[in-house]
């Protein structure tokens, strides 16, 4: 049991434990299920995009379930040490939901031609968490700023290198795969 416990009294603004509602121990510690995606997508009138997809079958099974896209993720860090990467999952969770929905794709991305890496591996869009923490702990708002300038610059740089000119249709082959 990992003994996941809230201090007393602490609850989301935007999810009150009135008594009808899960409170934040029980989202916190609850087993989702392909089933409740639907759920979510019916409580909320919204889509629901599914993060932490690591494997082709799942994310099928997501899609089937009602996600609209699906997020190729460790969510920050690989919670399990023999997790796959993100990048090393990527290419089979696009080729397994093909164009049916879009695929995200986060983890390890520090640089532009990372950026670009995961474009190539077939993400529709990339996300960066760690460098803007970086960026904001060291100069607030301006910080994160530069970090995203300097992210853009470092991707438009590399695609011209690449012979890439829009960021909407990077070739498969612009990587290689390692044998």
């Amino acid at each position: 049991m990992h003994r996941f416990a809230l201090p007393a009294g602490l609850r989301m603004a935007n999810h009150p434990d009135d008594g009808d509602r899960p409170s934040l121990q029980d989202l916190a510690t609850a087993t989702w299920t392909f089933d409740d995606i639907a759920r979510f997508g019916d409580l909320s009138g919204l889509p629901v995009v599914v993060k932490g997809v690591l494997r082709g079958d799942d994310a099928v099974r997501c899609v089937q379930a009602g996600a609209s896209a699906v997020w190729v993720s460790t969510h920050g860090g690989r919670q399990v040490d023999p997790a796959v990467a993100s990048a090393h999952a990527l290419p089979e969770v696009v080729e397994a939901v093909g164009e049916e929905v879009e695929v995200y794709a986060d983890g390890g991305v520090r640089t532009g031609s990372d950026v670009l890496t995961a474009l190539a591996l077939g993400a529709r869009a990339v996300f960066v968490g760690r460098p803007t923490i970086w960026g904001l702990a060291t100069g607030g708002a301006d910080g994160v700023a530069g970090v995203l300038t300097a992210l853009g610059e470092e991707l438009a740089h590399t695609m011209a290198l690449c012979g890439v000119d829009d960021v909407r249709s990077v070739p498969r082959d612009t990587v290689v795969r390692a044998r």
